[in-house]
């Protein structure tokens, strides 16, 4: 970010912090066995099905194709994990692809500081509230889809009829572990892949950044940690290219295209892929060999 856009403390993302770690952490006191199991399902609602498979690999890379319905369905279980509306969050990683590793103008890289590049970026500045030359700049695609922007706009409803759906099934406590614990957790699994998977793991690929390939990130999100893979592929529909690599998000994706709701789903090939990759403006590598499927 720029000096001007870490300029003054983003108070309301602040303050819906603070209150969804107070959120969290009360959450502890009313353990169930009902509350866990909500609140795992809702979370591989959210952070595979929506951010991993929906706001990530469809909507930001386009590494496959779905029918519209199927999109937007994905898009509003992204929306469950209060990440941003789906274009907000689609241009921000554009950015992060397009210049990867740049202090000042990469909205979260840890060159820029660690803890900046965990949660800092959300907490000051714009964070991911761009206006609109940039919005139409880096996902005009999205921008010019009526339904999308509609979803943008609106994107804590989801979140809020969830929230007074388990408030009305289960009271305090499960609302307590299916919003804000869950929530929580989500959104520093995410962060986690901004600040640590560019710190420490390891690189299959030379992508001319610090991107790495991080086991227990992919853990945490489901295939997302698989990161210097995914910086060198960034269109590959699949991040875990090994055997032993896992990847919930492809299982997922491989599902729906087995199912017939997904096509033309791209996925690199380990054997033919170079290990120095080039990197090129928009986080689309110019060499890459896809297996169209």
């Amino acid at each position: 970010m720029t000096d001007e856009g870490r300029s003054g403390i983003n108070w309301t993302t602040t303050v819906a912090m603070v209150v969804f770690h107070a959120g969290a952490l009360a959450a502890l006191f009313f353990w169930s066995w009902q509350a866990l199991i909500i609140t795992l399902a809702l979370w591989w609602v959210s952070g595979s099905l929506g951010i991993g498979m929906g706001y990530h690999r469809l909507l930001t890379h386009r590494g496959y194709k779905t029918p519209k319905p199927v999109e937007y369905f994905l898009t509003a279980c992204g929306s469950l994990a209060l990440e941003g509306g789906a274009i907000n969050w689609v241009v921000t990683h554009r950015i992060h692809h397009a210049h990867t590793e740049v202090p000042g103008v990469d909205p979260h890289t840890p060159r820029d500081g660690k803890w900046w590049s965990h949660i800092g970026w959300i907490l000051v500045g714009t964070a991911q509230q761009h206006d609109e030359a940039t919005m139409q700049r880096y996902a005009p695609d999205l921008m010019k889809d009526r339904v999308h922007v509609f979803l943008n706009r609106f994107y804590y409803v989801p979140l809020v009829l969830v929230g007074l759906a388990l408030f009305a099934a289960g009271g305090v406590g499960l609302l307590l572990w299916g919003i804000f614990l869950r929530v929580t957790v989500g959104l520093h699994a995410t962060w986690l892949v901004n600040s640590a998977t560019h710190l420490w793991g390891s690189q299959r690929f030379d992508t001319g950044d610090d991107s790495r390939n991080s086991w227990w990130v992919a853990l945490l999100t489901f295939g997302e940690g698989w990161h210097n893979n995914h910086h060198a592929h960034p269109v590959s529909a699949r991040h875990g290219l090994a055997w032993y690599e896992l990847d919930v998000n492809w299982i997922g994706i491989r599902t729906l295209q087995l199912l017939g709701l997904a096509r033309s789903v791209k996925q690199i090939s380990l054997r033919a892929a170079p290990v120095k990759v080039p990197t090129v403006a928009a986080g689309v590598r110019l060499n890459d060999t896809y297996e169209g499927t």
